[in-house]
């Protein structure tokens, strides 16, 4: 077996939370924990609206700007859009992509997922691409075939090489937002089957890409999840807006 030297790495999706207090005040917090665990990358993803602040704020920091989403479109009459290459000037590398907030609530298929993952990667950025399946796919027994597809929707449209500068959120739905969390069995077990998924294409890719886990991470929760051979760390949502809770969560990877 291939040897695992994948960092962990703890990112944290602000949605859409803040106020210029709050930036300031959560990023101070955050930066004691980020300095003190140097092996664990951390990277937050603010609203857009407050991305300039961020930046600012991170200077002197190791912590990681990302985005929440990218238009498909580099510029133009575009009302309400924002670009990928526009990102690159408020030092932003990281841009979620396919959140299953986008997928539902704006109606993101996986051709348009795959689309948005290239427009990424072609500004020079490292997409996070979000995948998972509902409640009802998960009852079914459907999780594989659902994060297969829309893993194979990227492959199509960028290769199996892209993944080489990208990372892998394994979210299930069913778990956002509801307090609800996969054990760490079941979650490393479906990190293992996305693993196994891509090696049929490319091993070495397979074992180098990260495959956070997101669906209510805590500070309790952290450990054991991290404990798992195919959990590279966490993609967190609520948590990520308390500095307690993700300075936890940060410490549980280190």
């Amino acid at each position: 077996m291939t040897q695992n030297t994948r960092q962990t790495l703890v990112m944290g999706n602000w949605k859409l939370n803040g106020s210029k207090t709050m930036v300031a005040e959560l990023i101070k917090a955050l930066k004691v924990p980020a300095t003190e665990c140097p092996t664990v990358a951390v990277a937050i993803c603010p609203p857009v609206l407050f991305l300039g602040q961020a930046q600012t704020l991170l200077a002197d920091s190791a912590i990681i700007l990302g985005a929440q989403d990218a238009s498909l479109n580099t510029e133009g009459a575009y009302t309400g859009e924002n670009s990928a290459r526009m990102y690159s000037e408020f030092d932003v590398q990281y841009v979620l992509v396919g959140h299953s907030e986008r997928r539902t609530l704006h109606q993101e298929d996986d051709a348009l997922v795959a689309e948005k993952f290239a427009v990424i990667q072609q500004a020079g950025l490292t997409p996070v691409l979000c995948i998972g399946e509902t409640n009802e796919q998960f009852e079914a027994k459907e999780t594989q075939a659902v994060v297969e597809r829309q893993l194979q929707a990227v492959i199509d449209k960028c290769g199996i090489t892209a993944l080489n500068k990208a990372v892998i959120a394994y979210e299930p739905v069913w778990a956002i937002g509801t307090g609800k969390t996969a054990t760490p069995e079941i979650a490393q077990q479906v990190h293992a089957d996305i693993r196994a998924f891509l090696a049929n294409s490319d091993a070495e890719i397979a074992n180098k890409v990260q495959i956070l886990y997101g669906g209510s991470v805590k500070g309790a929760s952290a450990a054991g999840l991290f404990a798992m051979p195919d959990i590279d760390g966490a993609l967190v949502g609520g948590a990520a807006l308390n500095a307690d809770e993700f300075a936890a969560i940060i410490q549980a990877g280190a």
